[in-house]
């Protein structure tokens, strides 16, 4: 029985699917599948059922899982242990980010990969729901994610970077552009331009309209806050974005929505011990991080 047997096997379980193993691998999926099976067959029963879309656990999966994660968690701490005693870090780090933020984030990772050459950092975007659920399932080691002005998320531990304001944005030739605040209420009969469903932005938007009252009329929604913005200055509609872009651009008009709307960027990770010496590192990094980007 092989360590790698052992990785794979548990990568599939928590996918349930040999394409995204693989793709999380970092390999071949034949590869995971042959030492899958050689696992199997060293151990006398199949622990996979393959026989539907979804790959499933077997009775004798469920039974071993608990025991590889053991195992892996064991050797990982082997390795931490050493990493501590030499300092050496290596590895790979993997970061997730929102669309929109103030981060400089090129700088952070030029700066660790300059001191830490052995450690391959992996960066990718998401949305916050998406970016936590996978910070909890170890997927990704650190995440920039927008919650709640009072949130904090269930099994991850979180570091302020900046409260940000939500705003209303219009285009200057729509009837809203002469008011600096605008009553949610008045937005019921108005074509709304958001981000989708799972975005930070999007659920402080629909959790306060909830609470006032208000069933606003989503005519578009967009993957970035700038993508947003780009679709109300066009005139299609009163824009949902963070203050930062609304007030960003001459051709818009920001207005404070009443009654307010905030959140919280923040840097997001697991809870507990279960970071690599990198991945602390580097998290550690982050948090004492004060600058921005150059055209934030």
């Amino acid at each position: 029985m092989e360590l790698r047997q052992l990785e794979y096997f548990v990568a599939v379980a928590e996918e349930s699917n040999f394409t995204r193993a693989a793709h999380r691998l970092h390999i071949a999926q034949p590869g995971v599948s042959a030492q899958i099976r050689r696992l199997e067959r060293e151990l006398g029963q199949p622990l996979l059922d393959r026989s539907r879309r979804t790959v499933r656990l077997t009775a004798a999966g469920a039974a071993v899982l608990p025991h590889a994660r053991t195992a892996l968690s064991a050797v990982a701490a082997a390795r931490s242990a050493v990493d501590d005693l030499t300092g050496l870090l290596r590895g790979v780090v993997s970061i997730g980010t929102v669309t929109s933020h103030s981060v400089d984030l090129p700088a952070l990772l030029a700066e660790f990969h300059t001191e830490h050459p052995k450690v391959e950092v992996t960066l990718g975007i998401d949305s916050s729901d998406a970016l936590m659920d996978n910070a909890r399932s170890g997927r990704l080691d650190a995440a920039i994610v927008s919650i709640g002005p009072d949130e904090q998320p269930e099994g991850l531990e979180i570091h302020l970077i900046t409260e940000e304001f939500i705003d209303a944005a219009v285009a200057r030739s729509d009837d809203l552009a002469n008011r600096d605040r605008i009553p949610l209420a008045e937005l019921a009969d108005r074509p709304v331009i958001t981000l989708p469903r799972g975005a930070g932005i999007r659920r402080r938007f629909d959790q306060a309209c909830a609470h006032a009252g208000v069933a606003p009329r989503i005519a578009f929604e967009a993957a970035t806050p700038q993508a947003v913005a780009d679709l109300a200055e066009r005139g299609l509609g009163v824009a949902i974005v963070p203050r930062s872009v609304a007030h960003g651009r001459d051709t818009l008009h920001a207005a404070a929505l009443v009654p307010e709307v905030r959140g919280r960027l923040v840097w997001a990770w697991r809870s507990g011990d279960a970071l690599s010496p990198a991945a602390r590192v580097l998290v550690q990094k982050a948090r004492l991080l004060r600058r921005v980007r150059p055209d934030a």
